[in-house]
């Protein structure tokens, strides 16, 4: 070995270290890493920042602002309404998961799928009287699986795709990865349905119950013209809230108190919740209902302006002592109280009635610069905002969905390429006021190190060839024992399986990627079938919670710990395996190269 090579090797074991032991942010550590290959002049200033103009990279960038605008327009969650439904039994809630999560997944950014999903899976498993930690695993899984079945499904396939053509080959179409990726859904979702519930474990989750939350009073109106006319509490999805529930219903002069789930709602109906603060961020995202005394549209704001703060008053907030309605208070703050809490109980009755004390906790409905306005003044003794509590614009989801459908299809009728695709509905979602700029620019903000890790794995990758280590290791792989292309091609699957994980699966496709085609090379065949094997094993990370952002995600909620992930994590490896290593000398074969 070179010193280059050692050095380039000592740089990667230092990375698949400090990634491994998860201490280090991974963004930090790609970026160390790249100054590291840059300042031993092992690759050059333009080498190390061609993976920031990667295409792949851009088009993972510009699909966070398409998730962006299907979230604030709601259409996702009305998308998972309709497909999840209403399971009655455990097999049931599995089938009807995996199925709608695994489709959204082809399309979506997986972890905006699984964000959204937890809270239904949550409900699903108080009203089924299970453990949810039956449920939220096999949702990962499926959003996993789901991803895989399209070029845009996960930012792995599109980065490999990058770096394909960042050679000079042609890149795939949006649905070449279906081949295979359907049948390993298929597979992945049958071996779920019957051996999860016997795998899983039984066990709480880490979320605080809705008993041991500040609990709140909230009320809400069904408005002239809602969709909610006429439905069902239980089609109406407010039957089993995950944050709180419904205790009774206001028609004109009569009171429904115990309200059962077939009880049909109509225009008009005032609706009175109990929960924690949540439950109005929850609220919010039903189509149909509005706050009922006095929200944020009687003040003027653009939904996306929206959010709900938490606030407890000081001693010398002015209106101390005094009803809600005589201090003003829509008026003086901008800001609408939506429900109150005193000593962590809710007070029942109309808000505009209650007497202010000091140390209540109000909830509000109010702008995005309420917390910056009033976090430093003696008003308020705590100023606390409810993340991601911006309602939906349901108005606009049937045009986002629109225009997510047209992505797809001009893609797949050839007419523009993914990239193109992935711009020109980023364009018309800002230009159609489905998501904002700024909301957009927040989204791609929040997964800004996701985008870094990426970039800067280029870099990395670009690394290992140029000094010759992706050759030696390939040498060291094969040494001459080696000669079956189906042999070669298993080995590189285990390699990228193995390396997911422990880092991140987009580090893990970079830094194989070059080993990849050099295995093909030396076997003198196409290195299609490598490129694709490394797209998938990269995606398949189902044995420990490290190597994929969305099985890190339920291991709160579900209350899971890492041998849980080994359990069932290690035969759904096999799973993988087994077809996708069988499945892809069919569709890309292992031709000679001239």
């Amino acid at each position: 070995m070179t010193p280059e090579m050692i050095y380039t090797s000592l740089v990667v074991l230092a990375v698949l270290a400090a990634l491994a032991s998860n201490r280090v942010p991974a963004e930090v550590t790609m970026m160390a890493a790249l100054v590291a290959v840059l300042v031993g002049d092992v690759i050059t200033v333009e080498q190390a920042l061609a993976g920031f103009a990667n295409p792949g990279l851009i088009t993972v960038a510009v699909l966070y602002v398409v998730a962006a605008a299907l979230r604030d327009t709601g259409a996702i969650y009305w998308v998972a309404h309709k497909l999840l439904g209403q399971p009655k039994s455990a097999l049931g809630s599995q089938s009807r998961l995996i199925l709608p999560t695994s489709i959204l997944s082809a399309f979506l950014n997986n972890t905006t799928v699984v964000a959204m999903m937890i809270p239904a899976v949550q409900e699903w498993a108080q009203r089924l009287k299970l453990s949810a930690s039956q449920l939220l695993l096999p949702l990962s899984y499926a959003a996993i699986l789901g991803g895989t079945c399209t070029l845009i499904g996960t930012s792995t396939n599109l980065v490999v795709d990058g770096m394909m053509q960042n050679r000079g080959m042609e890149g795939f179409h949006i649905f070449d990865m279906a081949w295979v990726g359907v049948p390993l859904l298929i597979a992945g979702s049958l071996f779920l349905l019957l051996f999860a519930r016997r795998l899983l474990p039984e066990r709480e989750g880490l979320v605080e119950q809705v008993e041991q939350a500040r609990e709140y009073h909230v009320e809400m109106v069904i408005p002239e013209g809602s969709p909610l006319h006429n439905k069902s509490i239980q089609d109406a999805g407010l039957r089993n809230l995950t944050h709180g529930y419904l205790t009774e219903i206001q028609r004109g002069d009569k009171l429904f108190t115990a309200v059962g789930p077939d009880q049909l709602l109509q225009a008009g109906d005032q609706l009175a919740f109990i929960g924690a603060p949540e439950c109005a961020r929850e609220l919010q995202r039903v189509n149909g209902l509005i706050p009922a005394h006095g929200g944020a549209h009687k003040l003027r704001l653009n939904n996306h302006q929206r959010c709900l703060v938490e606030v407890v008053l000081g001693p010398e907030f002015p209106g101390v002592n005094k009803t809600v309605k005589d201090t003003g208070f829509r008026t003086r703050y901008q800001a609408a109280i939506l429900s109150i809490s005193r000593g962590g109980r809710r007070l029942p009755g109309k808000v505009g009635e209650q007497v202010l004390r000091t140390g209540d906790t109000l909830l509000l409905e109010t702008s995005d610069t309420f917390v910056e306005q009033y976090q430093y003044r003696r008003d308020f003794m705590l100023v606390s905002p409810l993340s991601d509590s911006t309602p939906p614009d349901f108005s606009k989801a049937p045009l986002a969905t629109v225009i997510l459908v047209a992505m797809v299809g001009v893609n797949v009728i050839g007419l523009v390429s993914v990239l193109e695709a992935a711009f020109l509905a980023a364009g018309l979602l800002l230009v159609t006021r489905c998501v904002t700029v700024n909301r957009a620019r927040m989204n791609v903000s929040v997964n800004l190190p996701v985008l870094v890790v990426i970039g800067a794995a280029f870099a990395l990758g670009t690394a290992l060839e140029q000094s010759g280590t992706a050759a030696w290791i390939v040498d060291t792989l094969l040494a001459d024992s080696i000669q079956s292309p189906w042999l070669a091609l298993l080995l590189v699957y285990l390699i990228t399986a193995l390396f997911t994980e422990v880092i991140t699966n987009n580090a893990a496709a970079v830094l194989v990627f070059p080993i990849a085609t050099g295995v093909a090379e030396q076997l003198g065949v196409s290195p299609l079938p490598y490129i694709v094997a490394v797209m998938f094993a990269a995606s398949a990370s189902f044995m420990t919670p490290l190597g994929y952002q969305t099985n890190l995600m339920v291991m709160g909620p579900g209350g899971y710990r890492f041998t849980d992930y080994l359990k069932i994590g290690v035969p759904m490896s096999l799973v993988a395996l087994a077809v996708t290593t069988s499945l892809i000398p069919l569709i890309w074969p292992f031709q000679a190269t001239q």
